[in-house]
């Protein structure tokens, strides 16, 4: 086994944020575009970088010239296809051993938090195909490890109907990513939790 596994980010960046209101990638932290922010968190572990939205070129000029922007594929007239497809086409330019996939608005994720779960990875058996924190729903999609060859299972789900993550996670070899502090995977989805966060710090 080798001593370290080489990663590549993707960063999710396709939603509308219609229940904070603004767009969510765009909010100010630390004087950065929260997107810019979790790309930089990400590179701190990962060799490549990868932004997929359906309005790559809104976030293209923002970005830092290492990071590649991925057009998402969507439907002349229809709505984004959502996370799960997303994912799926940022995953057939992935090369590495492993895809770290999170969401743009994991505001609290820091490097120390990625080196750690980085570390993780030494130890996962090679059926696992997926490394990722659970809560008792079940699995957090959008902060985790994924191996590439689980393309070919995803891309099955999908064909079959298939939109959403926790049933195709259900029938996948998954390992639980061990994560220092909950706090770490907060999302910001409302005003309220924009406000929280801003409380915090």
């Amino acid at each position: 086994m080798k001593n370290q596994s080489s990663i590549a980010a993707v960063i999710l960046a396709g939603g509308k944020s219609s229940r904070l209101g603004q767009d969510k990638a765009l909010i100010p932290l630390a004087n950065q575009p929260a997107i810019t922010q979790i790309c930089q968190v990400a590179h701190t572990i990962a060799s490549e970088v990868y932004v997929i939205s359906p309005w790559i070129e809104k976030y293209q000029s923002i970005l830092p010239s290492w990071i590649r922007g991925i057009k998402e594929n969507s439907p002349a007239g229809g709505k984004p296809p959502g996370p799960l497809k997303g994912f799926a086409q940022a995953l057939t330019q992935i090369k590495q051993d492993w895809a770290l996939l999170l969401a743009c608005d994991l505001f609290e994720l820091n490097n120390s938090e990625l080196k750690n779960w980085q570390k993780q990875l030494k130890l996962i058996p090679d059926d696992i195909v997926a490394v990722l924190p659970k809560h008792p729903k079940g699995w957090e999609p959008l902060c985790g490890f994924y191996r590439p060859k689980c393309l070919y299972s995803l891309q099955e789900y999908i064909t079959q109907g298939g939109a959403a993550f926790q049933p195709w996670l259900r029938q996948s070899s998954v390992a639980e990513l061990s994560v220092k502090d909950p706090k770490l995977l907060f999302n910001c989805n409302t005003p309220e939790d924009l406000e929280d966060f801003r409380l915090r710090h």
